[in-house]
């Protein structure tokens, strides 16, 4: 079996054979599909061995599954198998194209996730890439199997996890559509903690890292296959590159998962019979931060999310938090990691602050039970620390709130600082056992919440030695939009008082 070191250095060092002709962000969509079709043909090769012992002759193994797929997990004809591309000389791209088509042909729930990327594609008169690099790239990919009794489905993810990073990292603003760092991840699937039987959902899954790390978290903890086999992952996409990594991510992992294409925030796809929302025991999700969202989204609103208030135009951070809420059951928790500013904007302002007014709902129906502060440059989209809420709906601690400064329980790293393991479970311990520690963890009730306007920033409430309180830029920024809209608003306002007095 190939180990996590052979494979992480073979494939990306495939991936590096298309860095130069390829720009950072796009070459991705080159080598996972690659990398995916090769584990598919593999383990279809094992599964037909296996069947040949059974039915004792290939061609008739070869016949059968032609008529009825149901023998294997995926069909792959005969023309789109790793070992005929791999034959080919010339015309590679257009090849590879149609073979790739000719799996979705066969197999309708890969459509839309090998089938996006053109390499035969042409642009200004020139290749995008060319049949000597896919030559080269299929060449390295060549060196090893993946197949069943080859590779651990565990490993294999982690390799191909290991590949999103490095694409990340030389992805810039775009990484943030598509990964969480890693220990992220862990770190929220620790919190969630699923059970047996639970139902996890993300509305916003990226390349679907969360989902899975709930998995991994879930297989630590149970070993229980049967129950593996059953889906209870359930994600929604917008980006149509990153829904196909997401559905590769998963299948790569051996993981039953759901994961549909389209917009969480306009067009739910998980929805009931009646056209509700769907509810899931579990949450976990890490949207775009700040994102802008036209206030129709909040006032045509057919879901009924946001009785807590409309978020400002400037950021939707609380309007995914109530969209998430919307989507729980009746004794659900969710985990998001949103932007810092999320759990401190408006607090001290004068008068009405449509952020720390939904807040103060959330608080007052004491639906938050936790707020780590993470540290900062951790995410590949910015150098903001981040912030985790932990909303439940059945609270063991009742009016309180456990607040987690974990702002310096990093590792200097390149380019991104790293949260290592020993802070991770830290971090976890002093969740789980609900405890204060000094310079890093806090529980607060609800009348120092009212005291502070609502403000549910750890560094307010724990502090550390040399803290910077500078409101970071990015937060400046959302204030600054915020107050313009709020202007805007008030001027509206004063022109209809001015137009009912006869002032025009």
């Amino acid at each position: 079996m190939l180990d996590i070191t052979t494979l992480e250095n073979w494939l990306w060092d495939a991936a590096c054979k298309i860095r130069g002709p390829v720009d950072a962000p796009k070459y991705k969509d080159y080598i996972l599909p690659l990398i995916f079709i090769k584990r598919l043909s593999d383990v279809f090769e094992d599964e037909l061995k296996t069947l040949e012992k059974k039915f004792g002759s290939l061609d008739t193994v070869e016949e059968l599954i032609k008529l009825d797929h149901t023998y294997v997990r995926i069909y792959i004809p005969n023309e789109a198998r790793w070992k005929e591309i791999a034959k080919q000389t010339i015309n590679i791209g257009e090849y590879i194209t149609d073979a790739v088509r000719s799996i979705t042909r066969e197999n309708a729930t890969l459509q839309g996730v090998i089938d996006t990327t053109d390499f035969n594609a042409i642009v200004s008169g020139q290749r995008i890439i060319s049949d000597e690099i896919l030559k080269t790239l299929i060449n390295v990919l060549n060196r090893h199997r993946l197949g069943i009794n080859d590779v651990e489905p565990d490993i294999l993810g982690r390799a191909y996890e290991y590949l999103l990073r490095k694409f990340a990292e030389g992805s810039g603003s775009s990484a943030g559509e598509f990964y969480t760092p890693r220990e992220v991840a862990i770190l929220m699937a620790h919190i969630i903690d699923p059970q047996p039987g639970d139902t996890i959902y993300d509305p916003c899954c990226g390349s679907a890292g969360l989902l899975i790390k709930c998995n991994l978290r879930f297989k630590e903890k149970y070993h229980n296959e049967e129950s593996l086999k059953e889906t209870h992952h359930f994600g929604q996409e917008i980006l149509p590159s990153t829904f196909a990594m997401a559905k590769m991510n998963v299948f790569i992992h051996d993981m039953e998962a759901i994961i549909k294409l389209g917009d969480s925030m306009n067009r739910p796809a998980f929805t009931d019979e009646s056209g509700n929302l769907s509810k899931f025991d579990l949450i976990v999700a890490n949207p775009m931060w700040n994102q802008d969202f036209n206030q129709s989204t909040y006032e045509n609103d057919a879901y009924n999310r946001f009785g807590y208030g409309y978020p400002p135009s400037s950021s939707a951070d609380w309007g995914w938090i109530q969209h998430m809420f919307k989507s729980l059951n009746k004794n659900g928790r969710l985990a998001v990691v949103i932007d810092t500013g999320s759990v401190s904007r408006g607090s001290g302002n004068v008068g009405s602050n449509r952020e720390r007014d939904i807040r103060k709902s959330f608080v007052e129906n004491d639906l938050v039970e936790a707020v780590l502060l993470m540290p900062e440059n951790l995410f590949y989209n910015t150098t903001a620390p981040g912030i985790i809420i932990i909303i439940n709906k059945e609270k063991k601690c009742k009016d309180k709130i456990l607040l987690i400064n974990a702002s310096k329980l990093f590792e200097k790293g390149r380019p991104k600082n790293l949260l290592p393991d020993a802070s991770i479970e830290k971090i976890v311990e002093i969740y789980q056992n609900w405890k204060e520690e000094e310079s890093i963890s806090k529980i607060i009730n609800k009348e120092e919440t009212v005291k502070n306007d609502y403000n549910l920033s750890p560094s307010r409430y724990v502090s550390q030695n040399g803290e910077d309180d500078t409101i970071p830029l990015d937060e400046a920024v959302v204030l600054v939009k915020e107050a313009e809209e709020d202007r805007q608003q008030a001027d509206e306002k004063l022109q209809e008082v001015l137009e009912q007095l006869g002032f025009e």
